[in-house]
């Protein structure tokens, strides 16, 4: 892709720049401070991609194989650590999901950065939100996901269908975001795969 769809034009001006790759802290930091590592967190990085369907725009998302070490069996963005080879979190983000999904930089337009998300496991995670061309076909590495598949943009952004619950969880009180059942179980979009969802939902409304 060289170009961005008519449906996906001006979704730029909701995300940061891709040269100004966000640097602050993460926005969920308060939530999750006490139980991170003493030591600083991973720097990591995913990949938002939105199809551009002719039924609605598609979020492209995975569910993770159960030998995993970290989030094992759950609804993740393609993505992961920035390797010392890798030239940025941008280059992260595309070798992860290349790596996991099969797609590749033709495949793919960029267009800019959510905020920064920390993880209860550790990671400090950069959001890349990416067109994803029509034709794109998933190939999945087996051996860290299950399965690749699309949701609605409209239902992910739909205020009412996201969700927030409270538990007790290491001494305290938390709100963890959750989006409503549609049905399929081991499908269940919750945890910091939400939160990423909320947070594009936030900037895209700021835009508007």
């Amino acid at each position: 892709m060289n170009r961005l769809p008519p449906a996906l034009q001006g979704f730029g001006a909701a995300l940061h720049p891709l040269p100004a790759i966000p640097r602050g802290p993460a926005w969920n930091l308060d939530e999750i401070a006490d139980v991170l590592p003493a030591t600083a967190t991973v720097p990591a990085a995913v990949l938002v991609g939105l199809v551009p369907r002719a039924e609605g725009v598609q979020v492209l998302l995975t569910r993770r194989t159960d030998g995993l070490r970290n989030h094992a069996g759950q609804v993740a963005f393609p993505g992961g650590r920035v390797e010392a080879a890798d030239a940025d979190a941008c280059a992260a983000a595309l070798r992860e999901a290349n790596e996991e999904i099969g797609i590749v930089r033709a495949e793919l337009e960029p267009m800019g950065w959510l905020d920064p998300l920390a993880t209860v496991s550790g990671f400090t995670v950069l959001p890349l939100v990416a067109a994803v061309a029509v034709d794109f076909r998933p190939r999945p590495d087996p051996g860290e996901v299950a399965e690749v598949f699309e949701v609605p943009l409209d239902f992910l952004m739909h205020v009412p269908n996201l969700l927030i619950k409270e538990l007790e969880w290491r001494g305290r009180r938390r709100s963890v975001l959750e989006f409503a059942d549609r049905g399929m179980p081991a499908r269940r979009i919750w945890g910091a795969t939400a939160s990423i969802l909320f947070n594009l939902r936030q900037r895209l409304e700021q835009r508007t």
